[in-house]
């Protein structure tokens, strides 16, 4: 019997088999919640008996309860997310530690970061404490505090990316919720988590690492991204979590607001009841409504975005992270009483050895994010791309000419709709309150109130100049983020150009001299021991578009690797994916053994015009293409583009144009050449003219060299006009195979490669393979309607070719998704959603 049903059986089985325990913890999660409660979760009693926490363990004697806290949750959203972290997480660590590390790891780190909590908490309250003692009623039912304490440990046995990733992330995570939360709770996961670490170190196995390791650069940016997405992030956490004991936690109750009916306030106070409850009303009224939620709001979403930037190596995120930072720093100093600024609206009052707690609190409140401000400007140098300066006045245009302008609209109109406002305001007014629309309103809560709305025009003016401007902020710097570096630049086109006339760099090594290709230099200061890789940079994947040039990877094995490693490390610096495209097999060994990941993704047909015969049945189609064209008074001319007369070149453009028209779609770039290609003064053409001068076809061959001589021609450019005869690109292939026969230099003549197409994946031959390469397998039958990819390689086996396959060589195997979108986006780089709805259609 087959079916859904029986296959999902399977998968379950499948799951169970290889990780029983991590199941077993869902399920007894499950039945805990069932008889405990799923929707509110434990009684006081069960919670007492079973929690943990100080009174629990240490008040009343529960040495039990580290253990049987962590198979309770508190509510059913609660219960949701426990059990796909067992499932999930617990299951990932399993499958890496095996069954029973995982249960040893799951066991000690709970006991050891629940007890470790308990002791400190103790200490705590003992030296009286006011974390300690303000906590110590708490109890808490956690399971993730061994879940992470699991995942941490089995990062140990993880490759050297997810390792690095497991232990950033889960630290980031759990040190959040510290900060910014500071329950018992989020004391005993981070305890957890370091004594994760601790054991797997302990129980990993000792081997040598051959992978490649990313830069400490990286890792610099990383921890410096991750910190300011702390930032950002942790002041929502104190709003959500409900927890407000951490030592963040004044950032984030700066974001809370409990607003009373605006009515009711306006009403009382007019009536002159007066009261210090009054003029805090009154202040909560002034921060009501969703502008100034999104004022709050706004400003850590563009610390997000910084955080991505940082990541990405972006001079420009840093200082628009230190920016943002300084100001959060200033403005909490200046609420806080930190700094002697006339006006201020609040000081804290510093009585000495009083509830010193409190006063280090506000101080770190105000400190981190002005040392998170003054770390990033000292590794400013961790952050080398920069943003191309047209780029950055755009930056300075939108959000200058934004705060002038919305400057201008608040005044302006709040002084034609001064008599709406409550009570009626004068110009001064409205100066004296414009930098408050701007400010986030956990700012100004203290601040005096001097006026409010009216009616909505005035609503909409008050609330929502702020969010516009940060709008602008948000908008300006994710367009400034997504420029980059573009093309090469004239010096170094004419040193790669050297350098293909050296050698090397495979039969595709002429596209990198195309418009749009970024060039990468090794060895700058020894132009003879120079190699160069030619790539465009594509959603944040830097893919090359040939093998490096200038080096020989059989005869050069320890330098083709370094080669490589360091392109890597500078494409890590700018915080993109190396990828290394159509590599042929001499490559091979060099990346495995680094340790990168390979897929083959099409094959190059190559023919050897030295043996070039058209005799025998296997011919047959290519000589009655011949003779066709022949009888027709079809002749083959090899010429350059510069060499033509205007209208013979306008006629390849027109042969173009019309087979771009057929489509519907725009024509494939990056390893596939255009017009603009065919200029090259060093291309071949070889065009199929007609006895009246026109021209019926038209193929393009790039060059390779080999110390200055050309010793091979590889097709690029394809296009013949419709109604020509059946054959004519056969009949081109044929003459130029023929007419470099006798050329005794010219060893080859490569068909190129049709993207996404193998022999093996042809139906006849097709078999089985990875998920990469069988994803591969579907993309290219899906474009098969359209591009023809698959037919196109059925054209070139005609010519019974020798067959060299190509691979792309990538480091993270996590990236494939992202690669195989950074490659559809370089092949079709103008498709517009009118384009993309006309492919599907072809699809049907």
């Amino acid at each position: 019997m087959s079916g859904p049903q029986p296959m999902r059986m399977r998968r379950l089985g499948r799951q169970v088999h290889r990780a029983p325990f991590s199941v077993a913890v869902a399920g007894l999660l499950l039945i805990t919640a069932v008889v405990t409660g799923p929707l509110t979760g434990p009684s006081s009693g069960t919670r007492l008996l079973f929690g943990t926490g100080y009174h629990s363990a240490i008040g009343l004697g529960h040495w039990w309860s580290p253990l049987t806290s962590v198979f309770l949750v508190d509510n059913a959203a609660e219960l949701v997310l426990a059990v796909l972290g067992a499932l999930v997480l617990l299951g990932a660590a399993e499958r890496l530690l095996g069954t029973g590390r995982t249960v040893l790891a799951f066991g000690v780190t709970a006991v050891i970061g629940t007890g470790l909590g308990l002791v400190l908490q103790d200490l705590g309250v003992a030296g009286g404490e006011l974390w300690s003692r303000g906590v110590r009623e708490l109890w808490a039912l956690d399971p993730f505090t061994p879940i992470l304490g699991a995942i941490m440990a089995a990062s140990g046995f993880a490759g050297p990316l997810w390792r690095r990733r497991i232990r950033v992330l889960t630290l980031a995570a759990t040190f959040v919720f510290l900060l910014y939360s500071g329950q018992p709770t989020d004391l005993y996961r981070l305890l957890a988590v370091l004594a994760g670490l601790v054991l797997g170190v302990a129980l990993r196995p000792r081997r040598r690492e051959a992978a490649w390791r990313r830069s400490s650069d990286h890792e610099t940016r990383t921890l410096i991204g991750a910190i300011v997405a702390v930032l950002a992030v942790g002041p929502v956490v104190t709003v959500v979590s409900g927890g407000r004991f951490g030592i963040l936690a004044p950032l984030g109750l700066l974001l809370t607001q409990e607003v009373p009916s605006a009515n009711d306030v306006v009403d009382r106070c007019l009536l002159r009841n007066i009261t210090r409850q009054c003029v805090h009303e009154l202040t909560l009224e002034r921060v009501g409504g969703v502008g100034p939620i999104l004022v709050s709001l706004l400003p850590l979403i563009a610390l997000l975005v910084a955080a991505y930037g940082l990541s990405r190596g972006r001079r420009f995120a840093a200082w628009l992270a230190i920016v943002v930072n300084t100001g959060m720093a200033c403005l909490g100093a200046w609420y806080y009483g930190l700094l002697p600024v006339s006006g201020q609206p609040y000081s804290f009052q510093w009585r000495s050895g009083q509830y010193w707690e409190v006063a280090v609190v506000l101080v770190v409140s105000v400190l981190v994010p002005a040392g998170t401000a003054i770390a990033i400007a000292l590794t400013l140098r961790h952050f080398p791309v920069r943003t191309r300066p047209g780029c950055l006045r755009r930056f300075a245009l939108i959000t200058g000419g934004g705060l002038l302008g919305l400057s201008v609209l608040y005044l302006g109109l709040g002084w034609l709709l001064r008599d709406h406002f409550r009570p009626a305001v004068t110009l001064l007014d409205l100066v004296t309150d414009l930098p408050e629309r701007f400010i986030p309103v956990g700012f100004l809560r203290l601040e005096r109130l001097s006026f409010l709305p009216g009616d909505p025009p005035t609503v909409a003016l008050y609330q929502w100049v702020g969010p516009a401007f940060w709008l602008l902020v948000i908008g300006g710097a994710i367009l400034a983020l997504r420029t980059g570096a573009v093309g090469a630049r004239p010096e170094d086109q004419a040193r790669v150009r050297r350098l293909l006339l050296a050698g090397g760099g495979g039969s595709l090594a002429h596209m990198a001299t195309w418009e749009g290709t970024s060039l990468w230099f090794t060895d700058p200061g020894s132009p003879a021991r120079s190699a160069a890789v030619a790539y465009r940079v594509v959603n944040g994947v830097a893919i090359t578009v040939a093998e490096p040039i200038g080096v020989d990877p059989a005869a050069e094995h320890a330098r083709a690797s370094a080669i490589v490693a360091a392109f890597a490390r500078m494409c890590d610096d700018h915080g993109w994916v190396p990828v290394f495209y159509s590599l042929h097999d001499p490559w091979r060994p060099v990346f495995e053994r680094m340790g990168w990941q390979t897929m083959a993704v099409g094959e190059e047909t190559v023919l050897r015009p030295h043996d070039w015969a058209t005799t025998g049945r296997k011919w047959q189609d290519i000589r009655s293409s011949v003779n066709r064209a022949h009888k027709l008074g079809i002749r083959a001319v090899w010429t350059s583009h510069r060499a033509l007369p205007l209208w013979q070149s306008a006629q390849i453009a027109e042969i173009s144009e019309q087979w771009v028209q057929e489509k519907g779609l725009p024509e494939l770039g990056f390893t596939l050449g255009g017009l603009d290609e065919l200029r090259d003064p060093e291309v071949r053409l070889m065009l199929a003219i007609d006895a009246h001068e026109r021209i019926l076809a038209v193929t393009s061959w790039l060059p390779s060299y080999r110390d200055g001589a050309v010793i091979g021609w590889t097709l690029d450019f394809m296009r013949r006009r419709s109604g020509t005869m059946n054959g004519v690109m056969e009949f081109l292939i044929s003459e130029t195979a023929a007419l470099l026969k006798a050329d005794p230099t010219v060893e080859f003549l490569s068909l190129s490669a049709a993207p996404l197409a193998r022999a093996e994946t042809l139906p006849a031959t097709r078999e089985g393979g990875s998920v990469a390469e069988r994803m591969l397998d579907f993309i290219g039958r899906s474009l098969e309607p359209v591009y023809g990819f698959r037919s196109l390689f059925v054209f070139k086996r005609k010519f019974q070719p020798e067959f060299h396959a190509l691979f792309l060589a990538y480091p993270d195997p996590v990236a494939l998704p992202a690669i195989g979108v950074a490659l559809a986006r370089a092949y079709l780089p103008t498709l517009t959603m009118r384009q993309a709805a006309a492919f599907v259609r072809s699809l049907t």
